[in-house]
């Protein structure tokens, strides 16, 4: 098991984008298995008007692709396939395909992330798999490719002006 402080060292992620809270299992190159508990707390319910239906509470999907890409993220560093040595490295989320929302998640609702491993390059991993809330299949994915690239290769050259606009 890996908990929140565990999650923090793997990813760069922070407050309010942290969106992984525990990892239950994880077998290198393979699996991976974890927790994000939703809570009415959270930063995107700040604007919800007191007595709102239900419908205006539920999980944003974006947030719900975010949360389980950072759980394939925390895979993709632990597998074999040379990512595991990211330090300088960004990930980024390429391509996802087969995205499928099968219900609605609300506050009180804990997603099950289960990533496998569908493929490893020297860069760039694949993964495939769904979340779950209480047993029930609430997200699928049928692909997602992160990519690893050096963080300061990212950054515009020093001295450079921004682009015109």
């Amino acid at each position: 098991m890996i908990d929140a402080a565990g999650i923090k060292q793997m990813l760069p992620h922070r407050y309010p984008m942290l969106l992984v809270d525990r990892v239950l299992e994880l077998v290198p190159d393979e699996r991976l298995v974890a927790l994000k508990a939703v809570t009415c707390n959270e930063p995107w319910y700040q604007h919800v008007a007191e007595g709102a239906d239900l419908d205006r509470f539920a999980y944003p999907q974006s947030l719900l692709v975010e949360s389980w890409g950072q759980a394939a993220g925390i895979l993709a560093v632990h597998g074999g396939s040379g990512t595991e040595e990211a330090t300088g490295q960004v990930m980024l989320a390429g391509a996802m395909s087969g995205v499928a929302f099968l219900r609605p998640v609300y506050p009180g609702d804990v997603l099950e992330h289960r990533v496998q491993l569908f493929r490893a390059l020297t860069d760039t991993v694949i993964f495939d798999g769904e979340t779950l809330v209480d047993g029930e299949v609430a997200m699928t994915f049928s692909r997602m490719v992160m990519a690893f690239r050096p963080g300061d290769q990212l950054r515009p050259p020093t001295g450079s002006a921004a682009p015109a606009r």
